[in-house]
């Protein structure tokens, strides 16, 4: 049934802050696009958990970030290749800052090599870890908590090499699409009552980027609708759209953000 106008407005003026009030777990969320989603969140009102390996970066950013807020921020070291730390990760979270409703599995590596040959097995397997199997064991110790509870939001950052790999990056790629496949097998899972969604973020310029030869992605980006890389600020409008309530009906999806990439030739 179609709801009136007036219902329609009262319903976007009713969350200001689309957040308010819920637990957000960020992985690899000191910088880059994770740090940016981590503010994002708790200016949506959310209280934080910020992860990464090192623990000050994460404590620098909690403190400014609660300052600036007034929410509860707290800092977490984690390897999320380590599977048999991350529920204790959820544990500590829930002790500082009750349970988690939104999770962001954002945390990642893309280690460069010279050549396909050359990529040995301990490369290969580091990027698996921290890409696919931290992600698997976080989303099926949090969602299961989150079923369990009556709901809550899973968010995936993966990357749209998964659709358009590269020799350079192809062990990357290769777990994203392993995440994209994750995204839609915990979707099933763990609904209705738990949301899933993956991003398909393009080339940022985060501190991965520094690796890039910029005249090779000068002319390549001449080819993408944007023509440009992006900020890591442009990824926080997608990721307060999945883990809000304005995307109830949304889960199993792979939103592309990439500045039309996918869409060029």
């Amino acid at each position: 049934m179609r709801r009136s106008v007036a219902d329609a407005v009262a319903a976007a003026r009713a969350v200001p802050q689309p957040l308010l009030g819920r637990t957000a777990l960020v992985t690899g969320g000191s910088r880059g696009l994770g740090r940016e989603i981590a503010i994002a969140f708790a200016a949506a009102g959310a209280d934080v958990a910020v992860v990464s390996r090192k623990k000050e970066a994460c404590e620098s950013l909690a403190g400014e970030l609660a300052a600036a807020t007034g929410r509860k921020v707290t800092a977490h070291a984690a390897h999320v290749g380590q599977w048999d730390r991350l529920d204790r990760l959820l544990d500590e979270v829930e002790q500082d800052l009750g349970p988690v409703d939104v999770l962001v599995n954002n945390a990642g590596i893309a280690p460069t090599y010279p050549s396909l040959d050359a990529v040995s097995e301990e490369l290969f397997d580091k990027v698996f870890a921290v890409n696919v199997k931290g992600p698997f064991r976080l989303m099926a110790a949090a969602g299961k908590r989150m079923a369990a509870r009556g709901g809550g939001v899973v968010l995936n950052i993966s990357s749209m090499g998964s659709r358009r790999p590269t020799a350079g990056d192809l062990p990357y790629t290769a777990a994203k699409s392993a995440l994209n496949t994750l995204t839609a097998g915990f979707a099933q899972e763990y609904g209705p009552s738990v949301r899933v969604n993956t991003i398909l973020a393009g080339p940022f310029a985060t501190d991965i980027s520094k690796a890039w030869d910029a005249d090779v992605v000068a002319r390549m980006a001449r080819d993408w609708p944007s023509r440009r890389v992006g900020n890591p600020e442009e990824i926080v409008g997608a990721a307060l759209y999945l883990c809000g309530p304005h995307a109830s009906y949304t889960t199993g999806a792979l939103l592309a953000v990439d500045g039309g990439r996918l869409a060029a030739p």
